[in-house]
């Protein structure tokens, strides 16, 4: 960074810090000033005749404390709800000067510390400057804090449009400062539309914090969003809560009510200053899910225990006809305190249960799973189960198991998606690693308790020997894999062995047998002695090398049709259909029935085979025509081959035939010398599947799958 740019930056830090310190002190100076003034206006006036809307009238109960006892309660209460904002300001100016969130967080909290109690608005009347001042540090007030929530943590607007409802929130506050604080009076403006604007900066407010926690900030960032959220949720909580009860109509309109009033609603917006501060200046943050937790659990307790008092009295009052008795209120404290220790122990499961899973009940867990697991299961269905059951159990977004298999680590069980980041831990078993359970993290950068962790070591135990099973099964399969493919590969090797020895005979040895018979019939006219005897002699040479050449031939079609190699599987079918259509045809006319018409729906042209897979096609489709033509009397018969997407030649042979000739197909060996059964062997052969089925319209169809 060059001089002059750092220079420039620190002279702008400079003026920024004197700004703030300025404002905060000046602030902080008025305020203490102004407390006397607030504590007169309350004894003369406000307590009695009302302030405005600041102070309502509030009538004293005739026995207990005086006007002037009330009126320093309320003083106490607004300045030590103040002196918590000035305390966390302090702080934050000491131990973040340097850092503009800091300086920004200092200046809402004197803001809004300052100007939210109704001390400044009644101490000031009177005082243009004073009022003016407080006017200022009101819109302050909420323009800081609006800007901490839309920048905290690292300073950028996220998402970006939000720093458009700033700059209108920031219209609407100066409007508000114009207006001395009755904008919304001077303007006309409905009271649905203030409500709406309030509840929507609010919301916007919530909104960028949580978009910013899910998708930019890191796992320090998402702990101080957390405690930030927290104290604002008790705020908001609070403050809209007892807004509620200072309806006249729900209250008695008494001092003492209103100090209690007054106290808990200053009470649950302190929060904000303090949360605020941990997140901010703690280095290490605390885990803030506990408090959360207990926060819920006793918030919710103490509901259902008004709920559950009230229902007491209401209802034995009505039981006993009788109103302010002792005896009624004694028992509906006795039903309280019967019910307060189930009801808190169940709201504690349920609120745990909601937030971290079933962690803190292991053993019934593992009893589910058990429960699970005694029914007839594969192991790898085993293993499912155990991965939803710590994904339910813990509620997380994630689980998988993967263990060693050739090797590698491979997944072999998994629920749901890994959204967040991964943790790992062993499967041990007899002392031996045997897989490994990978969970994600429920939320981003958030950490597993000692509870989950020892959820899951107890879970991990069961799951070893299950681990052992699956992977002994793994194995068992991998070896009839490699069995399986071992003979696929002998059967390939022989195809192609005989496939040599045809050429080697066809080519080779046929041609010097007819070499061989041609010289015997030349040497046979020039034979001079006992040429009668030579010539027979030669005579049934030549007949015994034609035989021998014929049987040669024989042999290399029984090895593998030479069509194959000349047409093609689809052109030697073709010409095999072409040669059985004139013996069904004389067939049929035997038995007086109409000629079978056999057709070939097959793609054009097919990739290349290998020679076993022809061989295999070829004789399936030949041996399931001949045995359409001799037993089905049929008079339609289709051949369909073709590539599946899984790069599989499908064959399938379908007539319509009379039902029940299966069986009798079964027992017959066509010309090609194999039955249904040598069917199956040559699909098998290769690692594919052959069936025979008879079909409901009549017919029967067989099919087979040949993997390439």
């Amino acid at each position: 960074m060059a001089p002059e740019v750092r220079k420039s930056k620190q002279w702008r830090l400079a003026s920024l810090q004197l700004l703030v310190l300025t404002f905060c002190v000046i602030t902080m100076a008025m305020y203490v000033s102004n407390i006397p003034r607030y504590y007169k206006a309350l004894v003369n006036t406000c307590i009695v005749q009302g302030c405005g809307n600041s102070v309502p009238a509030m009538p004293i109960p005739e026995h207990g404390l005086t006007i002037e006892d009330y009126a320093l309660l309320f003083v106490l209460i607004d300045c030590v709800f103040t002196f918590v904002f000035y305390a966390t300001s302090v702080v934050m100016l000491w131990k973040v000067f340097r850092e503009p969130m800091g300086l920004l967080a200092a200046t809402a909290m004197v803001s809004f510390g300052t100007s939210f109690p109704s001390l400044t608005i009644v101490a000031s009347e009177g005082s243009l400057f004073a009022q003016n001042w407080f006017l200022l540090v009101s819109m302050l007030g909420w323009i800081s804090l609006s800007l901490f929530f839309f920048l905290f943590p690292d300073g950028f607007f996220v998402p970006k449009w939000t720093r458009f409802v700033f700059l209108l929130i920031v219209a609407v506050d100066g409007l508000q400062f114009i207006y001395h604080g009755q904008m919304w009076d001077r303007l006309g403006v409905p009271e649905f539309v203030q409500l709406i604007w309030y509840v929507g900066s609010t919301v916007i407010l919530i909104y960028s914090q949580v978009y910013r926690f899910r998708k930019v900030s890191q796992p320090v960032q998402r702990q101080q969003t957390k405690w930030v959220v927290y104290g604002v949720s008790i705020g908001v909580v609070g403050f809209v809560g007892m807004s509620i009860l200072f309806d006249p109509s729900l209250n008695d309109g008494s001092a003492i009510t209103y100090v209690y009033l007054n106290a808990i609603l200053n009470l649950s917006l302190t929060a904000i200053p303090i949360t605020l501060a941990l997140a901010i200046l703690r280095e290490r943050l605390w885990n803030i899910d506990p408090l959360v937790n207990r926060t819920l659990v006793y918030a919710a307790l103490s509901v259902c225990v008004v709920l559950l008092y009230t229902f007491a009295v209401l209802y034995l009052s009505q039981l006993f006809q009788t109103k302010d008795n002792f005896i009624v209120s004694l028992l509906a404290t006795a039903m309280v305190a019967v019910a307060f220790a189930p009801i808190k122990v169940w709201l504690q499961r349920q609120i745990n249960r909601v937030m971290r899973g079933r962690h803190d009940d292991p053993y019934a867990v593992l009893l589910e799973l058990g429960n699970q697991l005694i029914k007839p299961l594969a192991p790898e269905a085993m293993l499912d189960a155990v991965v939803r059951t710590v994904k339910e159990a813990l509620r997380l977004p994630y689980t998988g198991i993967s263990i060693g298999v050739g090797g590698q680590q491979k997944l072999v069980a998994s629920a749901g998606e890994p959204v967040n980041e991964l943790h790992s831990f062993p499967v041990i078993h007899r002392g031996e690693e045997l897989g490994t359970l990978v969970i994600a993290s429920r939320s981003p950068g958030e950490a597993f308790s000692p509870e989950d962790g020892k959820f899951l070591d107890v879970l991990l135990r069961q799951t070893g020997p299950i681990v052992e099973n699956v992977n002994m099964t793994l194995g068992m399969k991998l070896l009839a894999r490699d069995l399986q493919d071992s003979r696929e590969k002998l059967v390939l090797a022989r195809e192609e062995e005989r496939r040599q020895i045809r050429k080697n005979l066809h080519d080779d040895l046929a041609p010097r047998l007819a070499a061989l018979a041609l010289n015997a019939a030349t040497a046979q006219k020039y034979v001079v002695k006992e040429p009668e005897t030579a010539i027979e002699m030669l005579a049934d040479l030549r007949q015994v090398i034609r035989s021998t050449v014929s049987e040669i031939r024989t042999m290399v079609h029984d090895l593998r049709p030479p069509t194959l190699d000349e047409l093609g599987l689809i052109g030697a079918i073709q010409e095999r259909i072409h040669g059985l259509s004139k013996p069904a045809q004389l067939l049929a006319e035997e038995q007086g029935s109409k000629p079978l018409r056999i057709g070939l729906d097959a793609p054009q042209p097919l990739p290349v085979l290998p020679a076993a897979v022809e061989v295999a096609a070829y004789r399936i489709v030949i041996e399931s025509i001949v045995n359409v033509i001799k037993h089905a009397r049929a008079t339609s018969c289709t051949v369909r081959l073709d590539i599946n997407s899984a790069h599989q030649l499908t064959v399938e042979i379908t007539d319509n035939g009379r039902a029940g000739r299966v069986s009798s197909a079964a027992s017959v060996a066509g010309k090609g010398g194999i039955g249904q059964q040598s069917i199956r062997e040559r699909a098998a052969e290769l690692g594919g599947q052959c069936g025979i089925e008879r079909l409901e319209d009549g017919g029967t169809r067989v099919f087979a799958v040949l993997p390439l």
